[in-house]
């Protein structure tokens, strides 16, 4: 006989000792079945009493409620009877005992089940996903059957308790024991279906009704389909905060309720947590692959790469939580839906790709400034390096385009930041791909301008703005800073090339006497005269172009004035004097060597703030 059940008997009630003196003990009576008498007589006391059909007070009140001491010898009589029923059903399957001490486990688990329900019921604030996801492990660890009464706290326990741990933690801790010891009474008595009936009912709509509140909607692809893309981006945003909650906190949640309450039965708490989570987290998951057959647009990306990095983020849970065989479908759709969204992504890069190269806007860029083009796709894939932990996975095993001399010169250029030893080679090597298509394109959109200089100072203008977008944001930890040097060593070889295409005449106006001589009048004339009509030129062409970074705009205006005016200044200072006597000088020599500076000064603003307007004899006074 247990510990407890020796306590029991020791220390039994006077009245049960009164009633066990005055019992007339027949001789053929052993003094084990006297006291497996007195356990029946005692199971039958305390369950006629709470009977629900014997009282109206019965009926009404709840026995884990109103007095938790009787709650813990309810279920040790339970556990009595049904022990007494073993024996009697050994001696005499149809013996008039039997049939009481049925009736009587009938009258004790319809008790029972009403303490069930009604705990469910009363404590749903306080069994909630997030309370029970968040109490301590240790108050899931639990004793054998054999200590079962131990698991329902009393009011003692439950005070000591509530001075070191919140109230809802409490109440919480309080409620789940007691559904435990309800539920292994219940299945180890046979009656196992009847608690786990109402337990799937009452659980299951609090799983449905916390992913209602938290706004996501089952809806099919059909319905998606159907919907404009500003309300299928607000459903998105909604499942996005839904996923993670449900993820961590709503399934999490009442797989340790559900394991905790059925804990001595493997395949019960599997059916039931199963029944309950399965449909529900399916149809969460598959909302997101049912938006991957929407009509899919580079623009879309972002969300769908929001979706993968919400699941992605969520697995450990998902596979913790729906650990069970009965529920590997959560886990089959959690892994489609990460395939299917990354198939989309892919497709829409190459949407992307494809789009770039079909831009056939035709009208030069005023100014030779940033094309819109450049703008459109260099925040594009700023943002998509802020993705680059989930691009690594979307885009790994990806091949890339057909091998061309193009991609062989990326690979070879940059093969620091391309080698198979960077952890993010597959985002960088389709980030870099997708920019030298963009750089490819200007090449060609270069062309449009008709002036060769205009053209350098174009692709000087946009591929500073590639990457300064670069160097601002994860491009620069993905592409490397061998691929920064390289491409700012192109921009300095398209000013100098501007330089040379654009000033060549202004540079090579002044003639240069030979050695030892000087040069005659006439020859000073034409030096200047020519100078002054190439620089004017010059000026007037270019007043209206435009640099737009302010160091390189700096950078060009100071090699241009240590090339022009030292020269300009010696020349001046030597000859002008050669030219005192003659008529109409101003129309001759129109600039003093300041003028140059405060001319070139004004140059590379563009239109909307540049000197193209102010006269030559009044030089603009920009800083620069």
């Amino acid at each position: 006989m247990p510990r407890k059940g020796m306590r029991s008997l020791f220390f039994s009630s006077p009245k049960t000792a009164t009633r066990t003196a005055m019992a007339p003990t027949s001789p053929s009576i052993t003094f084990s079945e006297s006291l497996m008498e007195d356990d029946f007589s005692a199971a039958e006391e305390i369950i006629t009493k709470w009977d629900p059909d014997s009282s109206s007070y019965a009926k009404i009140t709840s026995l884990f409620y109103d007095n938790r001491r009787e709650a813990r010898e309810f279920i040790k009589s339970v556990r009595d009877l049904q022990r007494a029923m073993h024996v009697y059903v050994s001696e005499d399957s149809s013996s008039e005992k039997i049939i009481r001490a049925q009736s009587l486990m009938q009258t004790a688990m319809k008790r029972l089940e009403k303490e069930f329900y009604q705990i469910l019921a009363a404590n749903r604030d306080y069994l909630d996903p997030e309370s029970v996801s968040e109490r301590s492990s240790t108050n899931t660890t639990v004793s054998s059957i054999s200590d079962i009464e131990d698991d329902i706290a009393s009011e003692d326990d439950m005070q000591i308790a509530g001075n070191s741990i919140q109230e809802v933690e409490r109440v919480s801790s309080m409620a789940m024991s007691d559904l435990r010891a309800i539920a292994e009474c219940m299945i180890q008595s046979g009656y196992g279906k009847e608690c786990v009936r109402i337990y799937k009912v009452i659980r299951k709509s609090i799983v449905d009704e916390g992913l209602y509140r938290l706004g996501f909607e089952r809806m099919s692809s059909q319905q998606l389909q159907k919907l404009d893309w500003d309300s299928l981006e607000h459903k998105i945003k909604v499942w996005l905060h839904a996923v993670k909650i449900a993820g961590k906190t709503l399934f999490t949640g009442e797989r340790i309720l559900c394991d905790h309450v059925f804990a001595t039965s493997g395949t019960v708490k599997e059916s039931c947590f199963s029944e309950i989570a399965k449909e529900a987290a399916v149809n969460v998951f598959a909302f997101a692959e049912s938006v991957t057959k929407c009509k899919r647009s580079p623009e879309k990306m972002f969300r769908f790469l929001d979706m993968y990095d919400a699941i992605a983020e969520l697995w450990p849970d998902i596979e913790s939580t729906f650990s069970y065989e009965a529920t590997s479908a959560v886990r089959t759709q959690a892994v489609n839906a990460l395939i299917k969204i990354g198939e989309s992504v892919r497709a829409m890069i190459i949407d992307f790709e494809t789009a770039i190269q079909k831009d056939s806007s035709k009208s030069p860029v005023p100014g030779g400034g940033l094309h819109p083009l450049t703008r459109y796709v260099m925040n594009y894939v700023s943002f998509l390096a802020d993705y680059n932990g989930v691009l690594v996975d979307i885009l790994a095993d990806w091949p890339l385009p057909v091998k061309t001399p193009l991609m062989d010169a990326l690979l070879t250029d940059d093969s620091s930041t391309f080698s198979s030893e960077n952890p993010l080679y597959p985002v960088a090597i389709r980030l870099a791909w997708v920019i030298l298509v963009l750089l490819c394109k200007l090449d060609g959109k270069a062309e449009l301008h008709k002036d060769v200089a205009l053209a350098y100072l174009f692709l000087l203008n946009n591929l500073q703005y590639v990457i300064s977008k670069v160097k601002n944001c994860n491009l620069r930890l993905i592409l490397g800073e061998d691929w920064v040097a390289k491409h700012e060593e192109k921009v300095r070889v398209y000013a100098a090339n501007y330089e040379k295409q654009a000033w060549h005449k202004v540079l090579t106006a002044l003639p240069d006497a030979p050695a030892g001589q000087q040069l005659s009048h006439a020859e000073v004339k034409e030096g200047f005269r020519r100078f002054s009509l190439a620089f004017e030129d010059a000026y007037r062409r270019h007043s209206g172009w435009l640099v737009s970074d302010r160091k390189i705009r700096d950078d060009i205006k100071i090699s241009l004035a240590r090339k022009i005016v030292p020269k300009y200044r010696e020349f001046y200072a030597k000859y002008r004097m050669t030219l005192r006597n003659e008529r109409g000088l101003d129309v001759t020599v129109r600039f003093a060597p300041e003028d140059l500076e405060n001319y070139l000064s004004d140059l590379f603003y563009g239109d909307d703030v540049s000197g193209s307007s102010t006269p030559l004899h009044q030089p603009g006074r920009r800083s620069g």
